[in-house]
């Protein structure tokens, strides 16, 4: 298999937080944890993160900035790095999505897209 310099893979586990949402204030809050791996061939630094976060009202917000959880991991070639973090939303489902700016060992900067992921309360129809 011919495996690319740049090839970050991004998974994703939500989970609701009933103990800090209130539903009847609609705050309805997710923790997800992120597995980043590096599957390419060449080490790579997290510099900046960006998230698209968007509730079943079309309401978005969007997140910027350094690092994740205070960290700027560095990954070598099949090393992976997880960290959890949360989000609140005004509705019981959203959805979330971005990109983490990378810079390889070489000095070259990449985006590492983030497929979209829900974010939903168990049992919930939408």
């Amino acid at each position: 298999m011919n495996r690319s310099k740049h090839d970050i893979r991004v998974a994703v586990e939500t989970t609701y937080l009933p103990d800090q949402s209130l539903p009847e204030n609609n705050r309805y809050v997710f923790a997800y944890t992120i597995t980043i791996s590096n599957e390419g061939t060449v080490g790579a630094r997290l510099l900046n993160r960006h998230w698209v976060i968007t509730d079943a009202d079309g309401r978005i917000q969007e997140v910027r900035g350094e690092g994740v959880v205070g960290q700027q991991p560095h990954l070598a070639p099949g090393e992976s790095y997880q960290y959890t973090s949360g989000t609140a939303l005004e509705t019981p489902v959203g959805a979330m999505e971005g990109e983490y700016e990378m810079v390889d060992d070489e000095g070259d900067r990449f985006l590492a897209p983030i497929a979209p992921f829900s974010l939903r309360i168990p049992n919930s129809v939408n």
